[in-house]
């Protein structure tokens, strides 16, 4: 395999391969937007990314200032917002006259945050093509970029290298299964030589780009136990939920809940009474919410119908609202995280944090951190109702889990203030 010379990067105008695999590129992304299109007739979700994306540059030409200077964040999503959020906020308390101009891919994560603070503009990101990316760059003129996780789009990555605006990755992740490290993938990885620097989570993803010739990369981990530690710094007192828990225990808080996941945390707390459970569902909508009254069939209360008086009879407080988990999380005695008997885990960290142990489905393969945490004793997978009161009866009873948890996440801080000092370093060359 050739390494590569970052100071001769072909663009997609080059020739041979490189030509080859940037005009293969072109065509495949028109088609997917083409696919976006097509999928907007039947899907609420393309349809808003459809219109997200189209009306993109009529909102930034609305609110650009041309006399400012804006610094990019691209998030794919609402998760790698949450990455991403830490190292902005940070960048505003360095320097105050920062203008955050944020970007997302995905409507459920513009959905969510297109009012965030933070950034003086929020937007969907226009589709990457060569002609998107010119006009973006021409309208903007962002002064630095910040693409997170696995964000790589090649158009965009190009521009920026053209107009010589520093670009760079944070919480990045490379695997040897790739398209960057596969035998006809040097056209992208050549894309890596766009950024200035690169933040990966892991010394794996170091290795990896050192034994491709990206020299330019800093293990400085996962922006997202910063913001836990944050969000556990300044989450909110619940006083209908601390009078719930109030002398119990024993309390088990389920978080991003799916049905398989309902079907175990019900069954348990009809089996054992000394047990309180707050089940937070990742969908809110009554027919899942009555689908989880019907398997209860038990002393519950919906959190937007509860009073003081009768949150103190029931054993299940149903969150039937957003934005509340990562707060509530403090009252557990043990987490549950749900997802893992799906497509993948949600967010162990968040509980993880207020030295929580946290239990989960047998999908977590992927989620380093959960990897992790089980590694270092404060998690553990179960995969049938067996394992899963096994793991909860002991749990419940010992707090040496819990601990293990939290010193995890307290030994994994830091990386917002590594990338910090380089984004607030002035550029000299690349």
């Amino acid at each position: 395999m050739d390494l590569i010379n970052c100071t001769n990067l072909i663009p997609l105008q080059g020739l041979g391969i490189d030509f080859f695999m940037g005009f293969l590129y072109n065509i495949f992304i028109n088609i997917y937007g083409a696919m976006i299109s097509l999928a907007s007739f039947f899907g609420e979700k393309a349809r808003k990314l459809r219109a997200g994306q189209r009306q993109a540059f009529e909102l930034l030409v609305s609110k650009i200032d041309p006399n400012t200077s804006y610094v990019w964040f691209h998030a794919a999503s609402l998760g790698e917002f949450e990455q991403g959020r830490p190292v902005m906020e940070q960048l505003k308390k360095e320097q105050p006259d920062t203008k955050i101009l944020l970007t997302f891919f995905s409507p459920s994560g513009y959905e969510v945050r297109k009012n965030y603070e933070g950034a003086a503009i929020v937007s969907y990101l226009p589709l990457d093509t060569p002609g998107n990316a010119f006009r973006f760059m021409k309208l903007v003129k962002p002064v630095k970029a910040v693409f997170i996780k696995y964000e790589f789009w090649p158009n965009y990555l190009l521009a920026l290298k053209a107009q010589k605006i520093p670009v760079y990755s944070i919480s990045a992740i490379f695997r040897p299964e790739q398209i960057f490290f596969k035998w006809y993938g040097k056209w992208y990885r050549d894309l890596l030589c766009t950024f200035n620097h690169i933040f990966v989570q892991d010394k794996t993803s170091l290795d990896l780009l050192h034994a491709n010739g990206i020299e330019n990369v800093t293990v400085a981990g996962d922006t997202r136990f910063d913001r836990v530690t944050d969000l556990a710094k300044t989450s909110n007192i619940i006083p209908l939920v601390e009078t719930f828990v109030k002398e119990s225990k024993k309390v088990i808080v389920a978080g991003s809940t799916w049905p398989k996941d309902e079907e175990l945390l019900v069954r348990y707390l009809k089996e054992h009474a000394d047990v309180k459970l707050i089940l937070v569902p990742h969908e809110i909508h009554e027919a899942h919410l009555s689908g989880i009254i019907k398997l209860l069939d038990t002393n519950f209360v919906r959190y937007t119908q509860a009073d003081h008086s009768s949150v103190l009879y029931a054993n299940c407080l149903i969150v039937d609202t957003m934005g509340m988990l990562s707060s509530i999380y403090r009252y557990a005695s043990v987490a549950y995280i749900g997802g893992g008997f799906g497509v993948g885990i949600h967010n162990t960290l968040e509980a993880a944090v207020y030295d929580v142990p946290v239990v989960f489905g047998p999908n977590y393969l992927k989620f380093r951190e959960a990897c992790e945490l089980i590694a270092a004793g404060g998690a553990f997978s179960v995969d049938t109702y067996e394992t899963f009161e096994a793991n909860l009866d002991i749990l419940l009873n010992n707090k040496l889990s819990g601990k293990l948890a939290g010193d995890y996440v307290k030994n994994n801080t830091g990386a917002t203030k590594m990338i910090i000092k380089l984004l607030c370093t002035p550029l000299t060359s690349k």
